[in-house]
């Protein structure tokens, strides 16, 4: 899917997104997480723990289940797809996944293409 360049953002220098960490980042009053892979893929989504609450997605653990990049939350371990932002664990749960462009080494998100709006989990 290609996005049109007046809706992305730069957000940082690919050459400063470590290989599986996580880096937090505000655009607007929007907080993601950034996420660069092994394979050098990037992966933009909520950085608001659908449990906790708390803005903490970019602390988590990037990893995988069978050929699934996931990011386990670092507060109660619920593992989420990079890709869709459903949350492996409980299917009712979802983050907010946003189109990533890596464009001569600028890290550009879409806000305005996000994927889902994240679904908070019933009390």
């Amino acid at each position: 899917m290609s996005v049109t360049a007046m809706s992305q953002t730069v957000v940082c220098r690919y050459d400063v997104l470590l290989p599986e960490r996580g880096v937090a980042a505000l655009i607007g009053d929007v907080q993601i997480a950034l996420f660069r892979t092994h394979d050098g893929s990037v992966f933009a989504i909520g950085n608001q723990d659908p449990f906790s609450g708390a803005n903490v997605m970019s602390r988590g653990i990037v990893g995988s289940r069978g050929d699934v990049q996931t990011v386990a939350s670092p507060m109660f371990k619920q593992v989420f797809d990079l890709r869709t932002g459903q949350c492996l664990d409980d299917p009712a749960v979802s983050l907010p996944v946003y189109p990533v462009e890596v464009v001569d080494g600028q890290v550009l998100v879409d806000l305005t293409g996000a994927v889902g709006r994240g679904r908070n989990p019933t009390p």
